[in-house]
Formats: C-alpha cells, sequence, structure tokens
C-alpha cells in the first residue's frame, strides 16, 4: 500500500505541471524522488511549522496550512533538480492542487479498502 501511494504521488507530481502553469518536472524520475522527499517533508518539518504558526493558522481558520505547502513545495523547488517552481504564489497553488490531488487519492484508496 505504501509503495502504490508513493507511485500515485509521483503522478500527482507528474499531472502538476499540465494543471498549474509555472512548474515544470523533467521525468518520472524526478517525480519519484519528489514524492518521496515531500512524503518526508510532510512527516517531519510540516508538523513543526504546523505548531510554530498555530496562532495564524487559528485566524485564518486552517488556511494558513496551504502557505505550509506552498513553502515546502518551494523548498522542493530549491533542492531537487529537474524540479522548477516559477514563484511563491505559484508554489502556494501547486500546493493546493496537490492537496487536492492526495485527498481524492485517500478517498479513493480507503472507499477501495471497504469493499
Amino acid at each position: 500500500m505504501l509503495l502504490l501511494k508513493w507511485v500515485i504521488s509521483a503522478l500527482a507530481f507528474l499531472a502538476l505541471p499540465h494543471i498549474v502553469p509555472g512548474i515544470s518536472v523533467e521525468g518520472f524520475g524526478t517525480a519519484l524522488i519528489l514524492a518521496l522527499f515531500w512524503g518526508l517533508l510532510n512527516i517531519t518539518i510540516k508538523p513543526i511549522l504546523t505548531v510554530l504558526t498555530l496562532p495564524i493558522n487559528l485566524l485564518t481558520l486552517g488556511l494558513f496550512t496551504f502557505v505550509i505547502n506552498g513553502f515546502l513545495l518551494w523548498l522542493l523547488a530549491g533542492i531537487i533538480k529537474g524540479f522548477w517552481v516559477d514563484g511563491f504564489w505559484v508554489a502556494i497553488l501547486g500546493g493546493l492542487v496537490l492537496s487536492i490531488i492526495n485527498l481524492l487519492v485517500q478517498w479513493a484508496l480507503s472507499h477501495r479498502e471497504k469493499e
């Protein structure tokens, strides 16, 4: 199941440039690396950033989480060769699209497990 989620996340990264202008992914190998690092960042750094920004996150009713996702995506663009994001606002939109794709995938996989 973990391998399936990793590949689906990589496919989401490959679809991202077609949905959000200003983002490009060089190929499937880069997308696999992106999916791996995206998962690692979401497990390690995202919870720390969420706790540190808790007051503003509460004031915005959780919408600041999209800014955190955008920041992490922008950070990945600076680390991973073959992945480019044209700016911070593009990264926020890309993070939003990735969140929606991951939400749909989680829903589909949980729906599949119930059957």
